[in-house]
């Protein structure tokens, strides 16, 4: 006697499931991959602008822009701040910015000479001292994200980036 054995009862039609059930889960999954990738891009691009205004700032604070060195004048230190905002050195020559899409017309910087009202003389707990501000993205220029994938994360206009130091008392 010889007894027939057959598989599970009903697989015929489970067959083409685990397609169906993938093609469900991976577009959700695709979409989500995207959407961290391009917020992790974004975030990566405004801790650079944030780096970029800082390392200006802390150059420009080392600075004496009332009496400048011989040598150099107050628009020049200015001038090198900017560059160091824009490519990291004093010359960028056909260096490629640290932030992709910025420009120089984007990077503002104050001090006691140039903005006396705001950054000269200003009180604090112990008397007054003086400030200097490197500013990316202010008055009516914002540094915008590119999104790669727009439909997933759309482009971003970053608020300004400022960084405001104590001024060197040199």
């Amino acid at each position: 006697m010889s007894m027939k054995v057959t598989g599970f009862p009903g697989k015929k039609h489970q067959r083409g499931v685990a397609a169906v059930e993938m093609a469900i889960v991976v577009l959700p999954m695709l979409i989500l991959c995207f959407g961290i990738t391009e917020l992790g891009r974004a975030l990566y691009q405004y801790n650079g602008l944030v780096k970029a205004t800082r390392g200006a700032a802390r150059y420009l604070s080392q600075q004496n822009l009332a009496s400048p060195p011989a040598g150099q004048t107050a628009d020049g230190i200015r001038t090198n701040a900017r560059s160091l905002a824009l490519c990291g050195t004093f010359n960028c020559g056909d260096r490629e910015p640290l932030v992709p899409n910025m420009t120089v017309a984007m990077i503002s910087v104050c001090d006691p000479v140039l903005c006396p009202d705001t950054h000269a003389n200003v009180a604090t707990g112990d008397g007054t001292t003086s400030l200097v501000s490197v500013t990316i993205g202010g008055t009516g220029s914002t540094y915008a994200f590119q999104s790669l994938v727009p439909w997933v994360v759309p482009n971003i206009n970053f608020s300004p980036v400022r960084i405001t130091m104590a001024a060197s008392t040199n």
